[in-house]
């Protein structure tokens, strides 16, 4: 397909949350980004996604402005209308259709705690209002980008909807999987009673062990299934990775594509950085030694001339980190500190706190999600750490490359991906580990601890690690040439 013909391609991505304006996890990051990166290639790439609360006064912080609307869509839920106040509004030079309604997108936290029929509404609203726009209104998206299990009724709607199915005129279909272990999983009724017909209801549709399994009826009916990383891609074909999918995806394994998520680098960017006592970059380093200092003062450790290892993320089982726990007393015994920040499952929150409280002088946790906080053990930190049990991309490694923070990670997902073994050849970009036990980490950590004591060799090493190319620009490519192909069909 030619230039001209590229440019006209246009592309609506279906999204629950989206950074800046609504977050849960990576998911917004990607939908926050890759369609401006997209515009930015002569793609019409716009979004749609639900006006949960707050999400009004964060448009206007960040100077969203109104294009049209607001205006009204309706779906076929089963033998009801549903209904929607829809706006359109420019954030950052990207279209987004807001789907408004206070009754339907009540959740601050936009996920429900349980899943069922009634708490699943909103994104079955989503997933359908979405089919709605794409026939009927006068932009007509020639690709849905659907992302995860709370847009994947759409797919399986264009298929076997008794009203949206069966359509020979509807978009072509991509859905990306954010993190397989999250399905949709719920009773077989709730889909019909949304208006599936019956040939959706078989093992080559939505069933799923006797319930109704909403990621793998979009797997099934989507054009092209895309991963957030290669590696990932070829994982999640394993039972070890496939958290019980694997054999449906073995089958539908030729429209399967790995695209390595980017990072905003504008945002992202440590001669930037507003949040950050002193910036820095490749050439000129000075910085990062006053953001370390920084880092070590509002620890309290005054004086520490050791190596900082910091950790920025979700504290849950999928991030690895009773790893850390495990092996806590021998990092301390070789001379590092730790500086740990995030908030999650309450029980590993309560182990950390009871070890930052009985050795302050070795671990500081920050029990919060602190941004700016967080920018600060990115740039001062030396060594960050990623014991994943299983990582589809991650992008803390990136970050924390691009501010000179040196990765020791697990060889899983994407973290394959981004950081190559500085031990296993000249462009090293960090420490890897296979093994998912105490043992192995530590072994990669004493690897990385060598490094560092030798200035020149940590210099080096730093140094790849910050000239590594992660922004969207080349995921963004990869996105545009499979739309093309699939818009040729």
């Amino acid at each position: 397909m030619g230039t001209d013909a590229r440019s006209r391609l246009t592309v609506l991505h279906v999204t629950p949350e989206m950074t800046p304006v609504s977050k849960v996890g990576g998911l917004a990051d990607v939908a926050g980004s890759l369609p401006g990166a997209l515009r930015r290639l002569g793609v019409d790439a716009r979004v749609m996604a639900p006006s949960w609360p707050g999400v009004a006064e964060r448009l206007r912080d960040h100077g969203a402005r109104e294009i049209s609307g607001p205006g009204r869509i309706c779906v076929t839920l089963g033998a009801r209308r549903v209904c929607s106040d829809i706006r359109v509004v420019d954030l950052a030079g990207t279209p987004l259709c807001l789907l408004e309604d206070a009754e339907l997108f009540s959740n601050p936290s936009i996920y429900p705690e349980k899943l069922d029929p009634l708490s699943a509404m909103p994104f079955a609203f989503l997933s359908l209002a979405a089919v709605e726009y794409s026939l009927s209104n006068e932009w007509k998206p020639q690709i849905l980008h659907l992302h995860d299990w709370p847009t994947s009724l759409a797919p399986a709607a264009l298929k076997w909807h008794r009203v949206y199915g069966f359509s020979h005129e509807g978009p072509r279909t991509v859905l990306t999987i954010h993190n397989i272990a999250h399905q949709g999983i719920l009773p077989l009724s709730a889909l019909d009673e949304w208006g599936l017909g019956p040939e959706a209801f078989s093992l080559d549709g939505v069933e799923f062990y006797g319930s109704a399994n909403l990621l793998k009826g979009g797997i099934t009916a989507s054009d092209a299934v895309v991963t957030v990383s290669p590696n990932y891609a070829r994982e999640i074909l394993s039972p070890e990775f496939g958290e019980g999918l694997e054999g449906v995806l073995e089958y539908r394994k030729s429209k399967i594509t790995g695209i390595l998520n980017g990072i905003d680098t504008e945002s992202w960017d440590p001669w930037k950085d507003k949040a950050i006592p002193s910036n820095f970059r490749t050439g000129d380093m000075k910085g990062k030694k006053v953001c370390r200092a920084a880092l070590i003062s509002e620890c309290g450790w005054e004086g520490f001339s050791g190596p900082v290892i910091v950790s920025v993320g979700r504290l849950v089982r999928q991030k690895g980190l009773e790893l850390v726990l495990h092996a806590l007393d021998e990092i301390m015994s070789m001379g590092a500190r730790l500086v740990l920040i995030g908030t999650g499952e309450r029980e590993l929150e309560e182990r950390f706190s009871r070890e930052a409280i009985r050795r302050p002088e070795g671990l500081h946790f920050r029990r919060a999600f602190d941004e700016n906080f967080a920018r600060l053990a990115y740039a001062g930190g030396d060594i960050f750490i990623m014991p994943s049990l299983f990582e589809p991309c991650g992008l803390s490694q990136m970050i924390a490359m691009r501010y000179g923070t040196v990765p020791v990670a697990r060889s899983v997902g994407g973290l394959v991906d981004t950081v190559s073994d500085a031990d296993a050849g000249p462009r090293g970009t960090g420490f890897l580990f296979e093994d998912f036990t105490p043992e192995a980490l530590m072994s990669a950590l004493k690897r990385a601890l060598t490094h560092f004591s030798e200035p020149r060799s940590w210099s080096q090493l730093r140094r790849r690690c910050m000239e590594k190319d992660f922004s969207w620009d080349h995921s963004a490519r990869s996105y545009m040439a499979l739309y093309s192909s699939l818009a040729e069909q």
